[in-house]
């Protein structure tokens, strides 16, 4: 089964990873390229700046961008990718459920309404069956589902791996990359030779997705998890790759060699986006690196290591490619996701 599937803000950063990740996949067909109305009516090569480290492909370079509004899209789109801003996504995405469009979106808007489900595959696939309460209760034909934020997504299958000893408290530093903040998001004159102790927002997604994520779906309703999670969050002068360092404290006393084996264990998914091994744990002190590991999986792989026991608990790192496993691929998969559960 092919899915034909339109891509809205498909100039932007996200977007471009979007159309690199999906131009080659077997299951689905891009057909239809939104982005704001200064690039509406121009070719796609025209209208975006591509950023990405591959061509455009050739099938998409002249497709004409339309504007991001459900009357402008082709009704025989199965599957609507998102990128929007989420000031813009808060008003738009709405509309597309409403028009009767399944959606599949990295915008940060709405993950934490009650009846919207916020997804990690390999971590809560069965929290998708929420789309069936969120159609009820918003009478839409069309559903929203949501990916985590991009460093959300790099602990929080490190967590689910260690949920079996009983999580009760963690803090997460993070180190995040430049590409988190788009192209335009950070001069070169705030971030080389520096680092930037706080990244607005970003705090608070950590430690509330992070709940919903690892929470429980009883099929009405989803209750978050109990554990207590406290973030504090740096912009750092990588490009791509967020590295975290976390400490969690667990009911269950827990060895460094316990949460290795359980981190190298926990399983992957039988979808083509999920990695064959999703946690690649590393026995080196000096590893994970962004520049050395980001890629690992197809840059859909959490790399882990410098697991370790200390006075407040066990400490590691984790890193993940924060704009292909921690948005662009976690969409895909997500999308992915949806047809196996024959939503589309």
């Amino acid at each position: 089964m092919t899915v034909r599937v339109g891509i809205l803000g498909a100039t932007g950063a996200v977007g471009q990873r979007l159309i690199q990740l999906l131009d080659p996949h077997p299951s689905f067909e891009i057909a239809a390229l939104t982005a704001s109305a200064s690039s509406a009516g121009r070719s796609y090569r025209d209208a975006a700046k591509w950023r990405v480290d591959s061509p455009i492909p050739a099938d998409v370079s002249d497709m004409t961008v339309t504007g991001t509004d459900p009357d402008e899209v082709p009704d025989d789109i199965d599957l609507i990718f998102s990128s929007l801003p989420s000031s813009v996504g808060a008003e738009v995405e709405p509309e597309f459920c409403e028009a009767g469009y399944v959606l599949s979106s990295n915008s940060s808007n709405g993950r934490m309404d009650p009846d919207v489900p916020l997804v990690i595959p390999e971590v809560n696939a069965e929290h998708v069956d929420l789309l069936e309460v969120q159609r009820e209760e918003r009478g839409w034909d069309g559903a929203m589902l949501k990916n985590p934020n991009c460093s959300t997504i790099t602990f929080v299958p490190t967590l689910a791996a260690l949920a079996q000893f009983g999580l009760e408290k963690v803090h997460v530093s993070t180190l995040q990359a430049v590409s988190g903040a788009g192209y335009d998001g950070v001069t070169s004159m705030e971030i080389i030779d520096n680092a930037i102790p706080h990244i607005g927002s970003e705090e608070d997604k950590l430690e509330t997705e992070s709940r919903k994520l690892l929470g429980e779906f009883d099929g009405v309703e989803l209750a978050n998890n109990s554990v207590e999670v406290a973030a504090s969050c740096n912009r750092i002068p990588t490009i791509d790759g967020h590295l975290e360092n976390v400490w969690v404290e667990t009911e269950e006393d827990i060895t460094a060699e316990d949460a290795a084996e359980a981190m190298r264990s926990y399983p992957a998914l039988d979808l083509r986006s999920s990695p064959d091994q999703l946690i690649h744990v590393f026995e080196e002190p000096d590893r994970p690196q962004p520049r050395m590991d980001r890629t690992l999986g197809g840059g859909m792989a959490i790399a882990a290591g410098g697991i370790r026991e200390s006075p407040f608990g066990l400490q590691y790192n984790c890193l993940a490619h924060n704009t292909i496993r921690g948005a662009a691929g976690a969409s895909v998969l997500n999308g992915e996701l949806l047809l196996e559960n024959g939503f589309l």
